[in-house]
């Protein structure tokens, strides 16, 4: 059994959350949010708690509760704190710029790369060297965030490109004479 997936999610106050067969929705101050859990997934709303249990005892059904039990807190995180992923770029003449609707980033190619950033998502540039990426879907805001760095990974010999904050990159020696 899964350790996540035995323990209730709670639902906070100022959070509406409804259960509709497989369908869990939430609606709080960061807007609403749904899932659809996997049929091999019982979910129950009760006493303010929201439950997930395998409905059958097999190896798939035990999988995908602790699964499910995650993604129903990711949504009530979601709808009450929201999400936040932060972009760094390294490189001389490296930059981005919020140009509209759109992200303009200049990553050493010959055009600039523009981005169009997607509806439920806001991003912002503190400085020409860092990207903020927030939104209440946790899973499109790191889709964003790794679309926007496929542009430019960062490579191992001296760094440059766009990486997350905090993200270790492994450096490899230069050739040697």
């Amino acid at each position: 059994m899964s350790r996540i997936g035995k323990r209730p999610v709670t639902v906070p106050s100022g959070v509406t959350a409804t259960v509709e067969g497989q369908t869990v929705k939430m609606k709080g101050p960061k807007g609403q949010l749904q899932f659809v859990v996997h049929d091999d997934v019982e979910v129950k709303f009760e006493s303010g708690a929201i439950k997930v249990a395998p409905r059958f005892e097999t190896n798939r059904a035990r999988a995908l509760y602790g699964t499910a039990r995650a993604q129903v807190a990711n949504l009530v995180a979601g709808v009450t704190k929201g999400f936040e992923k932060k972009l760094e770029i390294t490189g001389v003449g490296y930059r981005a710029a919020m140009q509209g609707k759109n992200l303009q980033l200049a990553l050493g190619y010959s055009h600039d790369v523009v981005y169009a950033i997607p509806e439920g998502i806001t991003v912002t540039v503190p400085k020409p060297t860092e990207i903020t990426i927030t939104g209440n879907d946790i899973q499109r805001v790191g889709q964003v965030a790794a679309e926007i760095r496929s542009y430019r990974p960062p490579e191992p010999y001296k760094g440059k490109g766009v990486k997350y904050v905090g993200e270790f990159i492994f450096r490899k020696e230069g050739k040697k004479k």
